[in-house]
């Protein structure tokens, strides 16, 4: 019993040694000119002279940079399992990651395009090409991964969306989205050039792998299910995953573990 135990203890120790670390670093925005916090999540690996890829995984309306990683605690295992290093940053409480045209103290655009990715690259051992960057995140978030990786495909190889508002104009009164594009009714071409389903016209075959998931029950799920076929039109492959579901947590859970493993191939084949 005496033997079985000491063994037990030695098998949790090594479990515990490797394990994914979870900080939270203060990232500096030139063209905000402000400090933003991002939760950085770097597997064991991560201690060896080995270059990791990165995912940045973008939270939700209302969220922050503490939402991954609270509300899904598999996130800092998937970080182990896969090798890669996980960023969320602080996208603002409702950016939509957008440069906005109204409020020039609002650059997320820019931020998580250019600035984040810089940052990161200089602070961590990192695969600092496109072959070694992907994007994706949920709601709003979903919106942002989709609608940065389009417009940037030199700076991410690959993206997804949870449960993305992938086409805003459906919601012209919602999330504050006038807020940093003016009305829909006086600036009908800032919503259409801001939502990620009229920006397809970017893509080509082959040039960014995508994976969007949406739940059926989801008050997004028929704008996803527009960009799905829009895709399908337009050549451009990509997964599209539905099952039933709502906007919220208990989906997102599920769907991150998806969403991972897609991205792991992709830095796998890259």
């Amino acid at each position: 019993m005496k033997q079985l135990l000491t063994f037990l203890l030695l098998f949790i120790t090594l479990i515990s040694v490797k394990a994914s670390k979870v900080d939270t670093v203060s990232t500096y925005s030139q063209s905000m000119r402000k400090n933003i916090k991002a939760v950085v999540i770097t597997p064991d690996v991560a201690t060896t002279s080995e270059k990791l890829p990165v995912l940045y995984l973008l939270h939700g309306y209302s969220g922050n940079q503490a939402d991954w990683i609270s509300k899904v605690k598999s996130v800092a295992d998937y970080a182990d399992q896969y090798k890669m290093i996980i960023v969320c940053p602080d996208g603002n409480f409702s950016s939509w990651y957008f440069d906005s045209p109204v409020d020039n103290s609002l650059k997320y655009e820019t931020y998580v395009s250019t600035e984040l990715p810089a940052w990161i690259d200089a602070h961590y051992k990192t695969i600092n090409t496109r072959a070694g960057r992907a994007i994706t995140g949920l709601s709003m978030g979903g919106h942002g991964a989709l609608y940065l990786a389009f417009k940037h495909q030199d700076i991410f190889g690959a993206a997804g969306s949870m449960s993305g508002g992938v086409d805003i104009r459906p919601f012209p009164l919602n999330w504050d989205i006038a807020k940093k594009l003016g009305s829909y009714a006086e600036f009908p071409e800032r919503w259409d050039d801001h939502s990620v389903i009229n920006l397809t016209h970017l893509l080509t075959p082959k040039s960014l792998p995508l994976i969007i998931d949406c739940g059926s029950e989801d008050f997004f799920y028929q704008v996803n299910v527009k960009l799905h076929n829009k895709l399908l039109d337009n050549n451009i492959p990509h997964d599209f995953i539905s099952r039933k579901g709502a906007h919220n947590w208990e989906y997102w859970g599920n769907a991150i573990g998806y969403q991972v493993l897609f991205f792991s191939k992709f830095f796998k084949a890259s």
